[in-house]
């Protein structure tokens, strides 16, 4: 006796292929497929017990479903369920939040897979695996991940389909070209609700990829801004309205550091905001207008070009500029923001006097980096007492220049033993240092020879050529200079990077790790087809960042007024949300009105045919074919009904005659009609 396949399968058979599984087996395969794509995102921030876990429940509802063994009993159900829970309190301590909301998702879908006995159990599915695509965004919404949740979401209303599909072999191609022609079109509408509805903030009013795992920080210490030149991913794009600036003039501007307790550099305040006064800032030449897109950080502050003296209405955001001519917000920039602003390359700023605001940038820490003190003083001794600021900066500078010293990107640890002498370990022994080396040991110089100093960090430099318009200033061009005061000049700008590596300001070439995996082989073949496939797909980031992600209150006013509104309001996009949307439901009820005359008409006229009959008391179901009728009118009404079963009988051979006919004729109809009314007084006499 031939055994049954799931019989087969549990003797250990071969695999029998994708097509002669059965139906239920197939389906449960396929869905199991498309939720471990939609929970394929997570893993990187799921709990490593938790993508176990539910890798495990996953593999296990498949086994079953080609095995065709029995599920397992609701106590084994409850025993999975309260080691998930367990586990979330144990990790996060909490079931609610954020990451342990995805979490407690992720298990319940899989979990949900064991209890697949009906449809109603495969609908919970399909809608919490419409749930988990949403929460992919809370954490990024790259163009991958959009992209990936597309399939994800194809791949369910593929799932939901098949769930709805009769017995037998239908194709998974077919339930996937229905989804998809469904999904295209609701397409439509989805694009008018994204255009047309009105919203508070940007499209995403969430944190975005992370809120930047790396970048600017509000302090630094030796090594850090190191830590941050080795991530090449895009911390703002420019767009130069005017000109282009030359790049050695290419400074954003970041946290102001002053305070210094020996080892980390802080700001002198944090407090926001502090507004600049218009006294200590004076600019000269022409003003350039440039448009940012900023990536979200993990500073409420703005790195903007020196000086920027406006910027643009930010969408829920206040910026205001410091006295350090830092642009501070009111809170964290959690969200990609997109804004004008104008700056001015040539410019002063700072007191010109001496006063009490130039105390911290002279303070130096009691007992530390004493060597380079000490070599400060005897510089300054050599030079005489009545050099100006400007004089013994430039006699650093030179000592820079001519002392052997190194730009490197990985330059080793300083201060191992005292981290408070790490100065002096870098200035007078080992002279390999990044930016932050150079620039906080300047200012040390500085301060110990009496000089106010502070460092400044940020970014400096742009790519060399636009891509899509815009100028990408990558998280790799961090970096950190210096500022001194001089008298009548106020705060003047000293990069000492400049003197040791001229080529990482003056082309703003900076120091990077070369690519690795993939795109470092690539890279290795081909650094030209590298370089393009890397612009090509910056492109294609830019614009999905311009048009999609940064689609806010701004884009919908201006599309207003592209169209006729001379003061556009939120009324006016309200009104016109509603007018377009009444228009498509009208449309889409003509067309209804319109398919359904034109599909089957025989149809049609054979249920107006069986109302005409209801009304004469004879019993006109669905399945009753015109030659049945026709005999039970004849049974009742004899000869007098002999016009009525003639045409009943004609409209059998419109559809099955040999020459059946393309389309009833409404005199057929008006035929049938008026022997129902002629019949109708006999039918009162017989009851």
């Amino acid at each position: 006796m031939a055994l049954s396949l799931p019989s087969r399968l549990a003797r250990g058979a071969h695999w029998p292929g994708w097509r002669h599984l059965p139906r239920e087996a197939r389906d449960t395969l396929f869905l199991l497929g498309v939720i471990a794509w939609t929970l394929l995102p997570h893993v990187q921030r799921l709990p490593v017990w938790a993508t176990a876990f539910t890798t495990v429940v996953l593999l296990w509802r498949a086994r079953l479903a080609v095995r065709g063994g029995a599920l397992p009993n609701r106590w084994w159900m409850a025993a999975g369920l309260a080691l998930a829970i367990a586990l979330t309190l144990l990790t996060y301590k909490t079931v609610l939040g954020q990451q342990p909301g995805v979490t407690m998702a992720a298990l319940l879908m899989g979990l949900k897979t064991l209890e697949l006995r009906a449809k109603r159990d495969a609908f919970v599915v399909f809608f919490l695996g419409f749930f988990i695509v949403l929460t992919h965004f809370l954490n990024s919404q790259s163009m991958l991940v959009a992209a990936s949740m597309l399939v994800s979401v194809w791949g369910l209303l593929t799932a939901l389909v098949l769930a709805h599909m009769p017995v037998g072999q239908p194709s998974l191609k077919l339930a996937a070209r229905l989804a998809l022609r469904t999904a295209l079109f609701g397409a439509p509408l989805m694009v008018l609700l994204f255009v047309l509805f009105p919203r508070i903030g940007p499209l995403w009013g969430v944190p975005q990829d992370g809120a930047a795992s790396t970048g600017l920080s509000n302090s630094m210490r030796l090594g850090s801004v190191a830590e941050i030149a080795q991530d090449d991913t895009i911390a703002m794009r420019v767009k130069f309205l005017d000109r282009v600036p030359e790049p050695d003039t290419l400074y954003f501007r970041g946290p102001v550091l002053s305070r210094f307790d020996g080892i980390e550099w802080r700001p002198a305040t944090t407090e926001f905001p502090i507004v600049l006064r218009p006294r200590e800032l004076s600019v000269k030449g022409p003003a350039l207008r440039y448009e940012v897109t900023l990536e979200p950080s993990r500073l409420p502050l703005l790195p903007l070009l020196d000086t920027t003296v406006s910027v643009s209405p930010l969408e829920g955001l206040i910026a205001r500029q410091r006295d350090a001519l830092d642009w501070a917000t009111n809170r964290v920039i959690t969200e990609r923001l997109r804004f004008e602003a104008t700056a001015h390359t040539e410019f002063t700023f700072g007191p010109l006097v001496h006063n009490s605001s130039l105390d911290a940038a002279l303070f130096l820490p009691a007992g530390t980096n004493p060597a380079t003190r000490a070599w400060a003083l005897a510089l300054k001794q050599r030079l005489g007492d009545a050099s100006t600021s400007q004089q013994l900066a430039q006699a650093v500078f030179e000592h820079l220049r001519t002392g052997g010293y190194s730009y490197t990107l990985a330059p080793g640890l300083y201060g191992e033993l005292d981290p408070r002498q790490a100065i002096d370990e870098f200035w007078l022994g080992r002279k390999e240092g990044f930016c932050e080396h150079f620039a906080a040991s300047f200012v040390v110089v500085m301060r110990a020879m009496g000089v106010p100093a502070r460092v400044v960090t940020g970014f400096q430099g742009t790519d060399p050529l636009p891509v899509d318009g815009y100028y990408l200033v990558r998280r790799s061009y961090a970096h950190a200079w210096a500022e001194y005061w001089q008298a009548g000049k106020g705060w003047l700008r000293a990069d000492p990077t400049a003197w040791v590596a001229p080529e990482r300001v003056a082309r703003g070439r900076n120091l990077v790790r070369p690519p690795e995996g993939v795109a470092g082989a690539i890279n290795t073949l081909s650094p030209a087809l590298a370089a393009q496939l890397k612009a090509l797909w910056e492109t294609l980031d830019n614009r999905w960042n311009q048009w999609v992600l940064n689609y806010a209150r701004g884009q919908q006013i201006d599309l207003l007024k592209n169209i006729g509104f001379e003061s556009p309001s939120w009324e006016d996009l309200a009104l016109l949300l509603t007018l377009t949307l009444s228009s498509l439901s009208l449309m889409a009820a003509v067309w209804a009105w319109w398919d359904r005359r034109r599909q089957d008409p025989w149809a049609r006229q054979a249920q107006a045919m069986r109302k005409a009959l209801q009304r004469l008391g004879l019993q006109a179901d669905a399945h009753d074919t015109p030659r049945r009728l026709a005999e039970r009118v004849q049974e009742r009404f004899g000869a007098r009904g002999d016009s009525l079963v003639a045409l009943l009988k004609s409209l059998e051979m419109q559809r099955y005659g040999p020459s059946p006919a393309e389309r009833p004729s409404s005199a057929w109809l008006r035929s049938l009609r008026g022997e129902v009314r002629l019949l109708r007084p006999l039918n009162a006499q017989m009851a």
